[in-house]
């Protein structure tokens, strides 16, 4: 049995999700409690589905394009095709330089009229705000043929505290 990557704290959602389709589900759903000025930190193994959750998030906000990893360009900004905020997707894998390489892309900027996914970003994009969303997607190591993920979401500082993520499991 393997430790939990991050605290879960009593308001944790702990979720299982069976299908690439139920994880999109589950970002369209996150997307209607999301605003403007939110960060989402996702995090978990390669092929977990982080850009999956993603890709339903930008649906359930209403973005346009289509929201593919931005493992190669870091950043890509998703504008809505409504009047809801800009959906920034971040992929910081390749980034190991912490915040002053975050800098560089001015998230800071950008978090008061957006919301920011931002994935592979422990240690690197905590600084830019204490309130945030954390999605850990845990996936059976090895089996590849294995489409169960565990996930577990957790709103951190005020912003979060009256939220009821519970909706999401509906």
């Amino acid at each position: 049995m393997e430790a939990p990557a991050a605290p879960h704290n009593a308001g944790d959602l702990e979720l299982t999700v069976t299908s690439p389709d139920q994880m999109r589900e589950l970002g369209r759903r996150l997307a209607k409690l999301l605003r403007a000025g939110d960060l989402v930190m996702l995090s978990g193994e390669l092929g977990a589905g982080k850009t999956t959750l993603t890709r339903g998030l930008g649906e359930g906000m209403g973005v346009r394009g289509a929201v593919t990893s931005p493992t190669f360009v870091i950043a890509r900004v998703h504008p809505s095709l409504g009047d809801g905020p800009p959906l920034v997707h971040v992929d910081a894998y390749r980034l190991s330089g912490g915040l002053d390489e975050m800098e560089d892309l001015d998230l800071d900027v950008s978090l008061p009229e957006s919301v920011i996914v931002v994935e592979w970003g422990e240690g690197k994009v905590e600084e830019l705000t204490e309130e945030r969303l954390q999605v850990v997607i845990h996936r059976a190591v090895g089996d590849t043929t294995d489409e169960v993920r565990h996930v577990t979401v957790a709103g951190l500082g005020e912003r979060w505290a009256a939220v009821d993520l519970s909706v999401l499991s509906a």
